[in-house]
């Protein structure tokens, strides 16, 4: 049995830490194997499967959260550059015999049809001269984090990143804005050739995963790895149809409604982030002890079962929220198998961007721990477009409590931020998706990333008519470049603009019963990946449909809870 060969789970991890060979990890697949599988031996496979597949799961990931805390650690670069060589390729084609093996065996365990559907999909796609082309993916994906993270510019005598610009991109003076952003723009303009040097090696690339797959494209290769069987590529063309004719004049009125405000003459690129009210910026906190503290706070209030669990991710350094040089874009919530818990990584600088973004990741965070009680790791795979429930719910369930980063007033102004950035939100998620789409389906065209700009400036403006791009033109069809998606995790972003829509229902249940709607999306972490999204969302207390009516009930929501904001008629 795998206890005979299995080495102390701790021992192993710290082997493979620094291992670069398949060898220290190559018999435990063997013995599994090897080993007989009926209905009376399923259950115990499974778990050792799960196990051999959670040692080997987390090592990759602590690699990775190390390369992307410090993007000049060349150590951590090095280790996860031999892991994704040496050890991944071998272990994703040992698993996928695993996998063979179970489907063979004609056995369904308890509480596993869709893992089985799914599984049944990753043999049908897996082709063992794509781990090669597998690993390079990461690790020119590792390059624009590299490219991203290196990104800083002299603001007022001070080497600042990007990102800490945006705290200027919020004040008042309209000048310091745009001198700012201009400033981050000319930066990121500096690395157009070294990202679309990148592009040239990606699209090429993506193509041959697909033909070595025996699709007609990338994106049916994508369709079938993201493990979409709920919906088609047309059903995404449709969603991207309503958002154009329901939501992008909603989000062109607030634009609108914002200018007036500011007395601008139009709506530029520096104005679209800043408070009309003239009021200073929002500031939720100092500190990161303080950001920590007052999140936890919000999270009692919430739920003591939360509250629980973000202690847990405080108390044991799961939580990286500071923004630094040499620190990868974006953020994330990854998770770590055998320690059962999940981490949190971001870069805040003290805007209340910062704050939806934390609460956010807490979501992800907060399913993964829900996750980690099912017994088999293949009950855990839940895809991006129940994930991004879990996580954009989260961001409207703590609304009632942002009191704990601001006075009452500001809360007002808080929310009423949010709401706007939603709306505002599904226009771009379908110019990012309705630009994969043309990529994967014109790869020719696509590898010339002059094309690729020409591309983005039509969906920009299909899309985005509310903002002034005039005399910024490559400023504004370079967007493509600065979407971490597009380049490191492609087509996945309409999952956001579903589970948007998705949120937007669990919090319409929450105004009408908030504990109610609580306990129902707990309800919903908890099944993992146990079943289809249809079933998810209905046991979050939503529907898995993204067509106009819906779009419309969801912004008509939106809108009537900003006006009343506005009028102070509706409490904190």
């Amino acid at each position: 049995m795998l206890s005979a060969t299995f080495r102390p789970v701790e021992d192993l991890l710290q082997t493979l830490w620094t291992a670069d060979s398949w060898a220290e990890f190559e018999p435990v697949f063997d013995e599994l194997l090897n080993r007989p599988l009926t209905a009376q031996t399923v259950d115990e496979w499974l778990k050792d499967l799960t196990l051999a597949g959670d040692v080997l799961g987390e090592v990759g990931t602590r690699l990775y959260v190390a390369t992307t805390r410090n993007t000049a650690d060349q150590t951590a670069e090095q280790r996860f550059h031999a892991y994704v060589e040496h050890i991944q390729p071998k272990a994703n084609a040992a698993a996928n015999t695993l996998r063979q093996k179970l489907i063979d065996s004609g056995l369904e365990p308890e509480n596993f049809s869709v893992p089985l559907r799914n599984i049944r999909a990753e043999v049908e796609l897996f082709r063992d001269e794509n781990l090669p082309l597998q690993t390079e993916e990461q690790k020119l994906g590792l390059k624009y984090n590299k490219i991203l993270g290196a990104q800083t510019v002299l603001w007022e005598g001070e080497e600042k990143t990007i990102t800490a610009l945006n705290p200027v991109l919020q004040d008042a003076d309209r000048d310091k804005r745009e001198r700012a952003w201009r400033l981050a723009i000319e930066r990121q303009l500096a690395d157009r050739d070294a990202i679309n040097d990148l592009w040239r090696q990606f699209v090429p690339l993506r193509r041959q995963l697909a033909s070595n797959a025996g699709l007609p494209d990338y994106r049916a290769y994508a369709w079938k790895n993201r493990l979409r069987f709920d919906y088609t590529p047309d059903d995404c063309l449709g969603f991207h149809q309503a958002i154009e004719d329901v939501v992008v004049p909603a989000a062109t009125a607030l634009y609108e409604r914002q200018r007036q405000h500011l007395g601008v003459e139009t709506m530029r690129p520096w104005d679209t982030s800043v408070d009309p009210s003239g009021l200073p910026a929002l500031r939720p906190f100092d500190t990161i002890d303080e950001f920590e503290d007052d999140t936890a706070a919000i999270f009692s209030k919430l739920s003591p079962q939360l509250a629980r669990y973000f202690g847990i991710m405080r108390e044991h350094d799961l939580l990286d929220l500071d923004n630094r040089k040499n620190k990868g874009p974006g953020g994330y919530c990854t998770g770590f198998p055998i320690a059962g818990t999940p981490f949190i990584f971001m870069n805040a600088v003290g805007v209340h961007g910062d704050v939806r973004t934390l609460v956010h990741e807490a979501g992800h965070a907060f399913h993964a721990f829900e996750k980690f009680k099912l017994p088999y790791a293949m009950q855990r795979a839940v895809t991006a477009e129940f994930n991004e429930v879990a996580s954009m719910a989260m961001e409207l369930l703590t609304t009632p409590f942002w009191t704990e980063y601001y006075s009452p007033e500001d809360t007002a102004r808080a929310r009423i931020a949010h709401l706007e950035k939603i709306i505002h939100f599904w226009p771009y998620m379908a110019v990012v998706d309705a630009f994969q789409h043309w990529v994967y389906t014109h790869i020719d065209a696509a590898a010339d990333p002059n094309n690729c700009d020409a591309a983005w400036a039509d969906l920009w403006a299909r899309f985005m008519p509310g903002e002034d791009w005039g005399g910024l033109d490559d400023a504004m069809k370079t967007g493509w470049h600065r979407k971490l998606h597009i380049h490191r995790y492609p087509f996945y972003y309409v999952e956001y603009g579903m589970a948007q829509l998705g949120s937007v229902q669990v919090w319409a249940n929450m105004l009408r019963d908030q504990p109610r709607a609580l306990r129902a999306y707990l309800d919903a972490l908890a099944l993992g990946g146990t079943k289809g999204l249809p079933d998810l969302y209905a046991t979050a207390g939503a529907r898995f449909v993204f067509n106009h009516e819906t779009l419309g009930e969801a912004v008509a929501l939106l809108i009537r809870t900003i006006d009343e904001l506005e009028s102070g008629s509706l409490g904190n």
